[in-house]
Formats: structure tokens, sequence, C-alpha cells
């Protein structure tokens, strides 16, 4: 097969910004590997970040990365809805025709490069989100080699891999219990009130169980699966998923120490700088809040954390995206809140997180615990503040504060209160043997996934032997395909 030996990945992303950041350094990290690639987005997202970085007249977000070397090619699909539908707020419509639809979209795509290339000259294989059901039909029909990415932590892959054990021990749906669930293999002990909102609260006919339980039924027939974890974190979980499937723990993908920096855009907003506000503050003064790109709120809950920072005293910074709140409403903050903070506080719309984080001002996180902010706090070594809403963020806190310790709860019931806000902000952000605990472990972790992204550290060496795997299978795949040639 010549130059092309190593293969094409077809990878289409999934439509949200927690999974579009990794999934593209995987694109980026795979191609520095000597595969092709065609990178594809959705043609609204291609809208969309078009829209927040270049006024909307990019036509390809990988240009930059071939000039580097890198051989990325970049494509959209459609999804049947015109670019003004509201895809975040009309998610059971959305998902509905996604799961119905899409499938053939890509199947039509997916046909189409396979027929315009030379069969015995290309050996294509897919890598998709491990939330998309539809990737071992596809490479199935298509003899592809199926790989799938799944962006967030192993155990919370796990706790849907087992889906079918949790229902029939009755712990799905599990709303109203408060029970300690010890049958999941490689899950030491998790409560119910710690599961994803997926397991405690959708029913059988919601789209989101619908989609999942698809996802994970399928998934199962994955050649190989990638986690956005680290080994030395997850090793439980990890290795009792290897006794069913290949699994390779080759995270925190958005970082590496091998590839050069990118400028892929990857953010649904333009971002604002906040160097020079950081610059005049203390070393480890400042606490950064950000509840990431898809949660939604009401304002009595901004209200009340508004008032809990303000009274905390501490120096904050507050990324407030547009549209964050449930109503839609576009007044977010108390009237004359931004005159009262004055100089302790900076109110942003969006910013580049991991140069926040990164900042050595930035002493805390208070996050909503999505796992691309998670990874970024413990990447940079930042304590959290954990306040989960929704997803796999009540597990992914779990995991923070539970199993690593290296972050407290906000509240401690769903309440949030300005002055137990304030009093747990204070008590954290201060310079007290609590904090520097916190900072010590957290230090640990940094170290952990550091080292693990060392060309002889656990996620290097999960990485090199996945390609080596990955090879294996395209090379046996495209001595069928030869034979079928001849």
């Amino acid at each position: 097969m010549g130059m092309q030996s190593k293969g094409h990945a077809i990878m289409i992303a999934l439509p949200y910004q927690g999974h579009i950041n990794p999934y593209i350094s995987l694109a980026l990290k795979l191609a520095s590997k000597g595969f092709t690639i065609t990178f594809v987005h959705l043609e609204f997202i291609h809208h969309k970040l078009s829209k927040a970085h270049h006024n909307g007249e990019v036509e390809d977000f990988f240009s930059e990365a071939r000039e580097s070397g890198l051989d990325i090619r970049y494509a959209t699909i459609g999804d049947g809805f015109p670019l003004e539908f509201d895809r975040d707020r009309k998610v059971q419509e959305y998902w509905e025709v996604m799961l119905r639809d899409f499938p053939g979209r890509v199947d039509e795509f997916v046909g189409k490069m396979i027929d315009q290339s030379q069969p015995c000259d290309v050996q294509y294989f897919l890598v998709t989100d491990t939330v998309y059901s539809w990737a071992a039909i596809i490479a199935d029909k298509y003899k592809l080699v199926n790989v799938s990415f799944f962006t967030e932590p192993a155990l919370v892959f796990s706790l849907q891999y087992h889906w079918d054990l949790l229902k029939e021990r009755g712990h799905f749906p599990c709303k109203d219990k408060i029970e300690d669930i010890t049958y999941v293999p490689g899950v030491d002990s998790i409560n119910t009130r710690d599961l994803m909102s997926t397991l405690r609260e959708h029913e059988p006919e919601d789209v989101v169980y619908k989609m999942l339980s698809q996802a994970f039924e399928e998934v199962k027939k994955a050649d190989f699966i990638l986690h956005n974890t680290v080994k030395d974190l997850e090793s439980e979980a990890l290795s009792a998923l290897n006794k069913y499937q290949p699994n390779y723990a080759v995270g925190p993908i958005n970082f590496s120490k091998t590839l050069a920096p990118n400028t892929v855009s990857k953010s649904f907003w333009s971002e604002s700088d906040c160097t020079k506000w950081l610059e005049s503050k203390s070393i480890g003064s400042v606490l950064y809040v950000s509840f990431g790109s898809l949660v939604h709120t009401n304002k009595q809950i901004i209200e009340e954390m508004a008032y809990g920072l303000l009274l905390s005293e501490v120096n904050f910074i507050w990324v407030i995206r547009d549209g964050i709140l449930e109503s839609g409403d576009a007044n977010v903050l108390p009237v004359g809140y931004e005159d009262e903070i004055k100089d302790k506080g900076l109110i942003v719309p969006w910013c580049n997180q991991i140069e926040v984080l990164s900042n050595p001002t930035v002493g805390g996180f208070l996050t909503h615990n999505g796992w691309n902010s998670t990874v970024e706090s413990m990447w940079c070594g930042v304590p959290m503040i954990c306040y989960p809403v929704t997803y796999d963020q009540p597990t992914n806190r779990k995991l923070v504060v539970d199993d690593w310790k290296i972050g407290i709860n906000l509240c401690d019931g769903e309440s949030v209160n300005r002055f137990e806000v304030a009093e747990r902000i204070k008590s954290f952000m201060s310079d007290g043997s609590i904090s520097k605990s916190f900072k010590m472990k957290a230090d640990k972790v940094k170290e952990t996934m550091q080292k693990a992204l060392e060309i002889d550290g656990s996620s290097g060496r999960n990485f090199d032997r996945f390609i080596k795997d990955l090879e294996a299978k395209i090379h046996n795949k495209a001595a069928n395909v030869e034979n079928l040639c001849k």
C-alpha cells in the first residue's frame, strides 16, 4: 500500500465543546504518527467556530496544521436542521432526529469517500466519539477498523458499560435511592447520589437514555477503545474493562510533550484576554469560576453565587457565557453588581481556560466538573471547589473530592446559599493548613498526569501500543481487501 500503509482515519466530531476539544487533539496526535485524517465537523459547528474566530470567513480549520506537515483534511456534514435551530435547548427534538436520520447521512458521506478512492491503495478506518451509536454499523458495512474514543473518565464509561447490571440490580433509574453500589467490576464503591444524571434521572423513553444505551451496547463491538484519562489515576476501572475489549488510557489528550502547539480553532466563543488583570494580583490569590459550555442555570443560583463571591472578599474571574440562563434572559447578574466588585472581580463572557488556570496567581477553580475543565485544573495543579449540575459531573466530583482529595464541595445539598458559598470560598482560598494540603495533593496529581505523557509514561506507552495494534488490524483488513481485488 506504499505511503498510505498507515491508513486514513475518518473522524466525525460530536457537536459539543467538551467533546470537540479532545477530539481535535486526538486527530493531531494521530496525524503526527503518520496517519492521514479526514476531520469532519457538523455544519453548524463549522459556522460557530468560524464566527467566533474568523468573522465567518474560514473554510478550513486545519490549513495551518497541514502547513506544519500533518496530513489532515477537513470536511463538513449536515445534521438536517437549519443553523438557527437551538440545539442546546431542544435536546429531545434534536437527538430524536439525530438518532433516526444522522446514521444515513454518515453512511452516505463514508460511502462517497470510499467510492472516490482506490480500495486496494487506501485503507480507511473509523474513529468516533463513543456517544455516537452508529459507528459499529458503518464500520461493519464498509469493513473498517472501528476505534471508539471516550472523552470522560473511565469510571463514567464503566458505569454505563454495565448499564444492564445496574438495571438488573434495581439501580436504574435510581432517583429516590441513596445506596452504595459495590458490584460493578473495577468500581470499588459508589453511592447512587454520585451516579451520572443519565442513570439517576432519565427514564427509558427519554432521548438521552436511548442515545446512551444504544451507544454503550454498540461500543462493545469496537476494535479499540481510547480513554481521555490516566491509568495511574483509574487503574482498577481500566483493568476490569480490559477483560472485555482492548482499552487504552491515553490522556490527558489535550496536552502533549512531543507535539508542537497548534492553532486549530476549538472554542465556540471569542476569548477575552485576562492576562493584564491577573498580573495585578498576588500569587495564588485568584479564584477562577466557570460552569463550562453546556450548563444552564437560573437567576436565583447566579445571584447567590454572585453575592457569595462578593462576601468572600477573594479576587475572582467569573466566566458568564451568553445563554447561561435557562430562561434565555440576557441580564444575568444583579443590577450594579459589576460596580460593587470593582477591582476584586473580573466578569468575562469566555476565555482561554488553560491560560488562566496555568497563571500562578490562580489558586482555585470553582467548577461544574465537566471532564475537560476537571482535567485542565488537574494538569495545572489547581485545587477545585465543586458544583456539579448534570450528566457526568456528579461522578467527576466524586473522583475529585472523595478519591483524589484535590477539592471540596461548594454546598452540602442542592441549594445554594450566599453565606455558605462565601465561607467555603474564604476557607478554601486562605493560606491555612487545609488549603495548603489541597495544593500539595493537586501538585502530586499534576505530576502524575505529566509523567503519564512522557515517552515512557503510562499514557505514552499506551498510545504507542494502540498505534502498533491499530496498524496490525489495518494491515489484516487491507490484506483481506487486496485478496478481493485480485
